[in-house]
């Protein structure tokens, strides 16, 4: 049985025929080849598209290996084009694989040192070439942030556009479960096991938590250390293990390292911590949410929070020990308020109020400041809310931020819609989370 992308399909299809380098990225075994050479590829052929007129190259199959090079690669796509008039459609998996090289008559000796990183020939050229093309449509996918997204702009000239992919949404988990349990169930499951899609088709909890932690042992972090020449680096481990326990705590580089020397004994510099994360972050295994401080209306340089590209590789990572429903909610919501098109913060509210003559200044968190075009609003993450006390926790920030955007708390059991006397909207997580459209409709 086949898990639908209808969303994500449907945007790669709005994206046929205009004259762009279309670059579908995410986290491997997140479903980006799926999406790319079954469901896209099954659309054009539906829709009459001839066989021969869709070239695929599969970069990580061991047979394609000599394509690797871009002028290899290059020198394929010629001989499969078909100029008869009709769009051909040219499917590229794992475009990172495609190394750039230095041609032989090229002696760097002789070139500026400014100069020297034009000389390579590098895919983007690869992908520019046939995008140019009439009648050819360019499409790849890649698991290196950094590499494609980056890029884009500078190496398409405006000619390219990213579709990023990511584990399935609790949406389109909810629709493969919700024949075999009720919704709050399955939300456990998700927020246990995360969206990835062919742990998602795994019925026994055994063979999931199994599927999730071998991916750790030979997916992601083989990639990284033959991507990054690591070898054998525990380094790449303890940063890892500290930044998925604590998903949704603030944080900063030189808190990190302090935490592994008292873990380890071995003391690290903050700039090492740094690449790490950056490493991590090219990877698609997590993304940085900044603090923003909402009475200045500016950003803070730290501290931050990190948060998983999904909560089952983050469980699976730390043995199932912290299965925490309050952070795991957090990292849900953040998630989905990317897929929706939002830019994600961290909010910070600094209140100063005077107490028997003394000036006191406070600082309160935001769970999420969320923007998007013109449209701002501040979100709230609590998994229960049991009484009165604690609603006028989790409210008290959004009750003194003293502006008229929109105000919204997010309860983890709570089902019903609606907005408090204060005008602030109170959401059940399950409904959030099935209806994109359910914050501004609130």
């Amino acid at each position: 049985m086949t898990i639908n992308r209808d969303k994500l399909l449907s945007r790669i299809i709005r994206s046929k025929h205009d004259g762009f380098v279309k670059l579908i990225t995410g986290i491997r075994r997140c479903g980006k080849s799926f999406l790319l050479f079954n469901l896209f590829k099954n659309h054009l052929l539906e829709a009459g598209v001839a066989p021969d007129h869709i070239i695929e190259v599969d970069l990580e199959s061991g047979i394609n290996e000599p394509l690797r090079r871009p002028d290899r690669l290059g020198d394929y796509l010629r001989t499969k084009v078909v100029k008869d008039g009709k769009w051909n459609y040219i499917l590229i998996d794992e475009i990172q694989l495609c190394k750039s090289y230095l041609p032989e008559h090229i002696d760097l000796a002789r070139v500026h040192p400014d100069d020297r990183k034009d000389c390579y020939v590098k895919f983007y050229g690869v992908l520019s070439e046939f995008k140019n093309m009439p009648f050819v449509d360019v499409y790849a996918t890649g698991s290196n942030s950094r590499m494609l997204e980056s890029d884009v702009a500078t190496e398409f000239r405006g000619r390219g556009e990213v579709i990023r992919v990511t584990p399935l949404s609790f949406a389109e988990f909810h629709a493969w479960r919700s024949p075999q349990k009720d919704s709050h169930r399955t939300l456990l499951e998700y927020l246990t096991y995360g969206g990835l899609p062919e742990c998602v088709m795994r019925q026994d909890e055994a063979d999931k938590r199994d599927y999730l932690s071998g991916l750790f042992r030979s997916i992601y972090l083989k990639d990284l250390l033959e991507k990054r020449r690591l070898g054998d680096d525990m380094i790449l481990d303890a940063v890892l293990n500290a930044v998925m326990s604590n998903i949704g705590c603030l944080t900063n580089p030189t808190r990190i390292a302090n935490h592994l020397q008292t873990a380890t004994g071995t003391k690290y510099h903050r700039n090492t911590i740094v690449k790490y994360l950056d490493y991590l972050t090219d990877a698609f295994l997590i993304s940085k949410a900044e603090r923003f401080d909402v009475r200045g209306n500016h950003h803070l340089d730290y501290p931050y929070k990190y948060y998983a590209a999904d909560t089952g590789l983050r469980n699976a990572r730390l043995n199932f020990r912290q299965v925490e429903y309050t952070h795991l909610m957090e990292n849900v919501i953040y998630n989905e308020l990317l897929r929706n098109g939002y830019s994600v913060d961290v909010g910070t509210l600094q209140r100063e109020t005077s107490a028997n003559g003394k000036h006191i200044r406070t600082s309160h968190e935001i769970d999420f400041v969320v923007n998007r075009g013109y449209e701002r609003i501040y979100i709230q993450s609590a998994w229960m809310i049991p009484d009165e006390t604690k609603m006028a926790q989790e409210t008290f920030s959004l009750k003194h931020i003293g502006d008229n955007f929109k105000k919204v708390v997010i309860d983890g059991q709570y089902s019903a819609t609606y907005r408090d006397n204060d005008g602030i909207g109170h959401i059940g997580l399950v409904d959030f989370l099935l209806n994109p459209n359910s914050l501004e409709t609130l």
